[in-house]
């Protein structure tokens, strides 16, 4: 079987993500072609599992303090390269495609009549599961962004629909055996501005904080401190934090439960998914939310020990046999088999 995989660059968690399923997929000798849009090429780091990838301009969402820009996407968006890129990519070669909520790979799938299977969180929302409704405009865009033939959607709770745990490995973080009190809060908000950050953090001397921020330069003021992004740095100030703050994407919260960190999220305004997964995280009970910057919200959070840790199976190995099964298994039957494998605390569902 020959695979071509899609994968969508704009968010951190999306790559992350296809790691640990181009890793399955090696072990199980897949012929794999993969592509990556959403983000410029010279801005994609430690993309080596993805061998020699192809890479287009795709589409991504523009976003300023903290909120989707919906004119400013519009204006810088290409749309006319865009249907150029799907027109042109070769398709037919391929068995099968999956697409991590990637446009160019989706369509042109549909376009050639290859079969597309759909890979992610955004999948999970075809389902009854906690969200926030939105606009019109919004349902549409999440429906049409990038459409599959077979939709295997992804999320921390099955919601008694027939969708997979997440694809978040953890596996051999060593968690330090320190009070979370005594531990620096890791804290990831690369959509809000470093001069808002700083003012809703730092009152909260003593308390330190670890703050990965594309625009940081590496240096700590006082009880900040200031680092960019990095896939070795970030693993590890992870595991020795007592809690997290961030936006309300799905690939870090889910890293976060399964580390048993207690989460604080703030769901980037405009953004109709990550505002529903604040609210699956509230529906749950395994975390907190806030809507905007909130210091009173930080305050309590901080002053609570409150987490949940949840242990979930090696979805991506299943994934990858269901995939070069030629994914005629039942969907339902793969959901089954893994939440069984999967051990869920309390929740307030």
């Amino acid at each position: 079987m020959k695979i071509l995989y899609g994968i969508q660059g704009t968010g951190n968690g999306h790559i992350t993500r296809a790691r640990a399923m181009a890793a399955a997929l090696a072990r199980r000798n897949a012929q794999v072609q993969f592509l990556v849009s959403g983000r410029p090429r010279e801005q994609l780091f430690d993309m080596e599992p993805f061998g020699d990838y192809w890479w287009r301009e795709g589409l991504t969402f523009r976003s300023k303090r903290g909120r989707i820009v919906l004119s400013e996407t519009l204006i810088k968006s290409s749309p006319v390269q865009l249907a150029q890129d799907i027109r042109a990519l070769k398709t037919r070669a391929f068995d099968l495609i999956v697409t991590d909520y990637e446009p160019v790979t989706a369509w042109a799938g549909r376009l050639s009549r290859v079969p597309v299977l759909g890979l992610g969180h955004q999948y999970a929302f075809s389902q009854p599961i906690p969200q926030v409704r939105g606009s019109r405009v919004d349902r549409l865009v999440l429906k049409s962004f990038a459409p599959a033939n077979i939709e295997l959607g992804l999320h921390w709770h099955h919601f008694n629909c027939p969708i997979l745990p997440p694809i978040a490995p953890v596996s051999g973080i060593d968690i330090p055996p320190q009070g979370p009190n005594r531990r620096p809060i890791l804290v990831y908000l690369p959509f809000e501005s470093r001069r808002e950050i700083t003012q809703l953090l730092a009152p909260f001397a003593p308390q330190d904080f670890v703050i990965y921020h594309p625009e940081a330069r590496v240096r700590k003021i006082k009880n900040l401190d200031w680092r960019t992004p990095s896939r070795t740095g970030f693993p590890q100030d992870l595991a020795a934090c007592g809690g997290v703050i961030c936006n309300a994407g799905f690939e870090l919260a889910s890293e976060t439960l399964q580390l048993g960190k207690k989460i604080l999220v703030k769901p980037l305004a405009g953004q109709v998914e990550q505002k529903s997964n604040a609210l699956a995280l509230e529906h749950l009970g395994w975390g907190r939310s806030m809507q905007t910057l909130d210091a009173q919200a930080v305050a309590a959070w901080l002053e609570s020990d409150f987490a949940v840790q949840v242990d979930y199976p090696d979805t991506a190995a299943q994934v990858a046999a269901f995939i070069l099964g030629g994914a005629k298994g039942s969907r339902e039957e793969l959901a089954t088999k893994l939440w069984n494998a999967a051990r869920l605390p309390q929740t307030s569902v």
